[in-house]
């Protein structure tokens, strides 16, 4: 039976009950915090119901805009946040006590959050009424994302007092959100993407233990405090099993190692943003139906339903969206929700032995890879000595060798290439979103004219503080508030955690990785030929080739360099790579130093066109103006335009999938610049 508005019934003429929709967010923030308030009410407006707020590279990696580092990064991946005043401006209008706010900040999470708090008390919302995420969760910075900033020690420190903290104080917030989603984005398999986030998990609570700070009697009370956010990729089957996994490797945990009795504390709760590995800059349409079949893969099955889901825009790959982009991901959202009957079911899925199959696998085989790292030490002593790392560079290494051999099919990229004009694409300098460079200038200008009007001597008062409670073993987010209230800036408050504590450089993974074409496959003979050539051109120019991968500014994204990295060394070239998080200066005297044949340069952050000319310069100004340069990122056709005007000798993109392709094209590129025919 159909009643009028086509919604179906059953036989007595009543329509099933329906749940409560999951939080419905958008992950958004660019510019500056008046321009990114803009577009947080015009999408309240249109039905969002949460907020997830998108932070700059700088803000994450604490810096304030006029830091050296920050150079072409203020304001390009998130908000610019230097102060409460910019906390302030960024929330507007905004009642906190009635908004579920998720911050994606880690290293600076304790620090984001005590500006948030200032912020809520200004407008008369006492923190017990706050409800929202910390993403705080240090590992996967370490492994895939590159947003840390202290050791791991220091980390840990500080995402444990921010948990002891909140939950007597902020009892509704969630002071970590373990996250998985960069895992899977760095190439983790589903059996690694469960594995590490359960170490994850055991590192932060027994810290959390060790610390004294929380009686044992109230550790179900963190537990219960305690979110995940997750990635859900296009095999939507295997996602939905996984997330059963991830619910029945939380409880057992919980029961086993911490002794929690409370089905509620042990409750599996997670937010998801589906996968932006996955998108495509090849026939970019494509990418909504993945997004929706990635959307299913954790709403469709109720016992393992998220929380909260954000889904990314279809023109990703190609850019930063537009408000609009982003308003048809969020009435995807809104029709699953709203038009279908998803919510009117128990689960459907329950009692399906090919389901119960494939969860029983996943949760062996990643119970078998925790106690593997359990055995090492745990998660951080994985993460020091690389091991984690090495797996997720040599998972993803795989993963792109089946998409170039063609095992695994990524429509309209390695298969059904033929394609029509895109409407959607005909004017492309329209098709994405591009922030204006006066943003830094204006950010500069804003952060001296906040210093001059704040009061110095409570300023130092408050640094001085916090240096005391670093040094000791006091909880950091009393002086933390200190500071946040005397208007201390973001990069202040880092610099004087990174005096105490020191900085930190992970490993790269890439010399542990192992992957290889196999012999006498498609794949295994087009990296042989171009093996053949790099070594008869080190022969020809008497000594081995060289290539430098540079990545320059703060975009921690290290995944496309890892990979070249890897690749290069397969194809028999000498590899220079020493990470994230480079000055221009650096990558230059590198190339000096190393004596290198190319300079190749990753960034993502769509910094390219600041960042790219200062290497430009400086190989000019060290007398190397004739070394040829490549980059890769997502970068514009006009932008790439513009770079090889510059000098760049070649430009690639996420539509440039063939990595061997890639490295003869090095080669091409390093023959001519030195003559050989």
């Amino acid at each position: 039976m159909v009643d009028q508005a086509g919604q179906g019934r059953d036989s007595a003429g009543i329509r099933p009950q329906r749940d409560r929709p999951w939080i419905v967010r958008t992950y958004a923030g660019h510019s500056s915090p008046a321009e990114s308030n803009a577009l947080y009410r015009r999408n309240l407006a249109k039905g969002q119901t949460g907020l997830s707020v998108a932070f700059d590279l700088p803000t994450q990696t604490g810096y304030d805009p006029d830091h050296p580092l920050a150079r072409g990064e203020v304001g390009k991946v998130g908000v610019p946040v230097a102060h409460v005043g910019d906390m302030r401006a960024l929330f507007e209008g905004i009642p906190l006590d009635r908004m579920n706010t998720s911050m994606t900040i880690n290293a600076t999470a304790m620090w984001l959050l005590a500006l948030y708090q200032v912020v809520a008390e200004e407008q008369g919302v006492a923190p017990a009424a706050l409800n929202g995420t910390t993403q705080n969760d240090i590992i996967k910075e370490y492994l895939s994302r590159g947003t840390y900033v202290f050791p791991p020690g220091p980390s840990l420190r500080l995402i444990t007092d921010l948990i002891a903290y909140t939950v007597t104080e902020i009892p509704k917030w969630n002071p970590i959100n373990v996250c998985s989603y960069h895992l899977q984005e760095a190439g983790a398999t589903p059996v690694q993407e469960l594995a590490y986030s359960i170490c994850t998990v055991i590192a932060v609570l027994d810290a959390v233990v060790a610390s004294g700070q929380v009686p044992r009697e109230r550790m179900g009370d963190v537990c219960a405090r305690i979110s995940f956010f997750v990635n859900a990729g296009v095999r939507f089957v295997e996602e939905m099993c996984k997330m059963r996994a991830f619910g029945a490797l939380w409880d057992d945990l919980l029961r086993t190692r911490y002794g929690v009795e409370n089905p509620k504390h042990r409750r599996f709760r997670y937010g998801v943003q589906v996968n932006s590995l996955g998108l495509t800059e090849a026939q970019p349409e494509n990418n909504v139906i993945r997004i929706v079949l990635e959307a299913l893969g954790v709403t469709l099955s109720k016992d393992a339903r998220c929380r909260a889901l954000q889904l990314p825009a279809w023109n990703e790959a190609l850019g930063l969206p537009r408000p609009w982009d982003q308003q048809w991901s969020l009435r995807i959202q809104q029709i699953l929700a709203y038009e279908t009957d998803l919510l009117e079911y128990e689960d459907i899925f329950e009692g399906s032995v090919v389901i119960e199959k494939r969860v029983a696998e996943l949760v062996e085989a990643a119970q078998a890879e925790i106690d593997r790292v359990q055995a090492m030490g745990g998660a951080v002593a994985a993460v020091e000595s690389g091991y984690m790392k090495s797996q997720l560079v040599s998972s993803q290494a795989a993963r792109r060798g089946r998409i170039e051999s063609g095992e695994d099919v990524v429509v309209g990229v390695n298969r059904f290439t033929e394609t029509e004009p895109n409407p959607l694409l005909a004017d492309l300098d329209a098709a994405i979103q591009t922030v204006d460079p006066a943003v830094e200038a204006a950010a500069k200008e804003a952060l001296a004219s906040w210093r001059s009007k704040r009061d110095p001597a409570a300023v130092d008062e408050a640094l001085l503080t916090l240096r005391e409670a670093a040094k000791s073993d006091a909880n950091l987010v009393p002086a933390t508030l200190a500071c946040a209230r005397a208007g201390v800036t973001t990069g202040e408050w880092s610099e004087v955690l990174r005096e105490i504590f020191g900085e930190y450089r992970a490993p790269t993974g890439v010399s542990g990785a192992t992957v290889g074409a196999s012999a006498g496959t498609a794949a295994g003979d087009e990296l042989a030929a171009v093996r053949e050539r790099v070594a008869e051109t080190g022969r020809e120019l008497g000594r081995r080739v060289k290539v430098l991968i540079g990545k320059p500014g703060l975009d921690g994204h290290s995944n496309g360099a890892e990979q070249i990295a890897v690749r290069a060394r397969d194809a028999g070239f000498e590899v220079v790579y020493q990470g994230i998080r480079l000055t221009p200066e650096q990558i230059v005297a590198a190339a000096v130093q190393e004596d290198v044949h190319l300079v190749g340069l990753s960034i993502l952050s769509g910094s390219h066109l600041e960042l790219v000319p200062q290497v430009l310069d400086g190989l000019r100004a060290a007398g190397l103006g004739d070394l040829p340069v490549v980059v890769g990122g997502i970068i514009p056709d006009r932008d790439a335009e513009t770079l090889r005007s510059a000098g760049v000798a070649a430009v690639y993109t996420p539509k440039d999938y063939g990595m061997t392709a890639i490295m003869s094209g090095f080669v091409d590129i390093i023959r001519e610049a030195g003559g050989l025919t």
